[in-house]
């Protein structure tokens, strides 16, 4: 284990954004973080953790100490009829352990394929796609306090996830170094096929009855790969914005001004829970192909040809550049819609 100084963290992060890191460590094992943590010439420096870097946008040279999860492993802990608990070191891909539960007959995480970054990454942004959510299959994960250096587990309730948020987002953000993600998934799952392009995909695989896990991963990595950019071609963290949730107030007059505008109401809808607000999800990236911006490009960054969601570095582009031009995207989109679109990816 050797801190390094003056690090480019250009390979660390998913835009490609070419900033130092003061001072910077590959950590494989929580004793390795322990010993850094204890080291009296490190304790008031500040420090950032950094996953597979694929939900970070950095702005300018990091004045702290940035310490790389590489913990790996992957093991079943244990079994019940019905479910297995499958744990994984915080710093394995998490597409990784997706395609070991897919392998597996696991199900719960299938059409969450494809997804980048770490998988100690996965609850702080309560990582979701297609229909799926982290927290439905979230069981605990372990962690170090990063400034007492105790060991902790932090069980779902205290997660607090919601939609691309948990506490680790707010209150405890920065607090705790994930060395491990415990997983309940299913024996004979409920595969969730209804939501986006699945039937679709599915149909051209010429599978129309009883799909499997692997089927259901399988059409969901040709989804992504036909509609998201590879990092490693072209610098991007894939969705930039989260999707708006609006009232359904708000909903019934957008929708008679754009009878076509995709939608995807609350669960909430139908239920007989007195005074629950219905409210509707708006899929951010349709919203913002209507303010003209999906393939226009502004020097060195744009908004990606194939999906508006995702803005992209062309090469060159600094993290300012990239802000700047997701501010221009967040206005066009309020004057046209009157809708507020929040950033997903964490900005440093």
């Amino acid at each position: 284990m050797e801190i390094h100084e003056n690090t480019s963290l250009k390979f660390y992060n998913t835009f490609g954004i070419d900033v130092k890191a003061k001072y910077f460590v590959e950590l494989y094992s929580a004793s390795d973080l322990i010993q850094v943590l204890q080291q009296k010439n490190f304790t008031k420096i500040p420090k950032l953790i950094l996953g597979g870097g694929s939900n970070v946008l950095f702005t300018k040279d990091v004045d702290a100490l940035v310490i790389h999860n590489c913990i790996k492993g992957i093991e079943v802990i244990s079994e019940t009829k019905e479910h297995v608990y499958v744990k994984s070191g915080g710093g394995e891909v998490w597409n990784d352990l997706v395609m070991y539960c897919v392998e597996k007959n696991y199900g719960g995480i299938e059409n969450l394929s494809l997804i980048p970054g770490s998988v100690g990454a996965a609850p702080m942004q309560n990582i979701g796609a297609y229909g799926v959510e982290l927290k439905e299959t979230f069981y605990e994960l372990e962690a170090i306090d990063i400034l007492t250096a105790e060991k902790k587990i932090v069980e779902k309730e205290e997660c607090k996830f919601g939609y691309r948020e948990s506490i680790f987002k707010h209150e405890a953000k920065g607090k705790y170094f994930i060395t491990s993600v415990t997983l309940r998934l299913n024996k004979n799952p409920q595969l969730n096929t209804n939501y986006g392009a699945i039937r679709e995909e599915l149909d051209k695989m010429n599978i129309n009855q009883q799909p499997t896990i692997k089927n259901i991963s399988d059409a969901i990595c040709k989804i992504r790969r036909s509609k998201l950019p590879d990092p490693a071609i072209i610098g991007n963290a894939g969705s930039f914005f989260k999707n708006p949730t609006i009232a359904k107030e708000k909903f019934d007059e957008l929708i008679s001004k754009y009878p076509v505008m995709p939608n995807y109401p609350s669960q909430s809808v139908g239920t007989q829970l007195p005074n629950y607000p219905i409210t509707y999800k708006l899929p951010a990236g349709w919203l913002i192909e209507q303010c003209g911006w999906r393939g226009k490009r502004i020097g060195n960054t744009g908004s990606h040809k194939d999906q508006a969601l995702v803005l992209v570095n062309y090469g060159g582009a600094t993290g300012e550049e990239i802000i700047a031009l997701a501010k221009q995207i967040q206005q066009s989109v309020k004057e046209k819609f009157e809708v507020d679109i929040v950033a997903e990816v964490n900005v440093y």
